[in-house]
């Protein structure tokens, strides 16, 4: 029983501290937001136009038109691409695992601190109802001392509780929403890369294609 009174204490304390970890989890929420918009602004690649003009100039062996070409048009996707491009000297296996290896990098750049929005999406209701729960048991404990004030000092109590539960709530939604929204941008742009990589290797390396050293490689 002495256990129980000792926990009962600690629990006594109320929901106020649970309310500043909140908003300071709101605040990081914003600001890991703010940094993954601007890290993933920028103009989408036309990757049918693009995608052409790489593939008729690598087609026909001018490699130095086609890292023109993704370095007037700056992005991952070109990035990756000319990554790439860069190794054509060594053969197809070096081009494609220079592209993966660009892509790897990419997509682990993409979804930096990520993982901090989708766990306060996932954990801050439940860090919000801890609060309601510390709330509700200072309610009744305060009515215990204070049996004078009847249903209105629970009520009243309780209503300050679920304050934590609203709060926690105000943080995971938009959490929730920005991390799929980041996700769906990266499937995009990997989709976009992955369209590109692979249209450069068919027109390097595929049947017909002239993949070897009489390219024009020049600038």
């Amino acid at each position: 029983m002495r256990l129980a009174e000792r926990l009962l204490g600690l629990t006594l304390v109320g929901a106020d501290w649970v309310f500043w970890i909140l908003i300071a989890l709101s605040v990081l929420s914003v600001a890991v937001m703010v940094e993954r918009a601007f890290r993933m602004s920028g103009r989408s690649v036309d990757v049918d136009t693009l995608g052409r003009e790489l593939f008729d100039r690598l087609a026909g062996g001018d490699v130095g038109g086609a890292r023109r070409a993704l370095s007037s048009v700056p992005s991952p996707e070109s990035a990756v691409v000319l990554s790439g491009i860069d190794h054509f000297d060594r053969g197809a296996a070096a081009v494609s695992a220079a592209m993966a290896g660009a892509r790897s990098r990419l997509r682990m750049d993409l979804e930096r601190h990520l993982g901090i929005l989708g766990t306060l999406g996932n954990n801050a209701p439940f860090i919000g109802l801890f609060g309601t729960v510390l709330g509700i048991i200072k309610a009744f404990a305060d009515l215990a001392h204070n049996q004078s004030g009847g249903i209105t000092v629970v009520m009243t109590g309780i209503a300050e509780a679920l304050v934590a539960t609203a709060l926690g709530l105000l943080v995971a939604i938009p959490a929730v929403i920005a991390f799929n929204a980041f996700q769906g941008r990266i499937r995009r742009i990997l989709g976009r890369v992955d369209a590109l990589a692979n249209l450069v290797m068919v027109a390097m390396y595929g049947p017909g294609a002239n993949g070897g050293g009489a390219a024009k490689s020049g600038p």
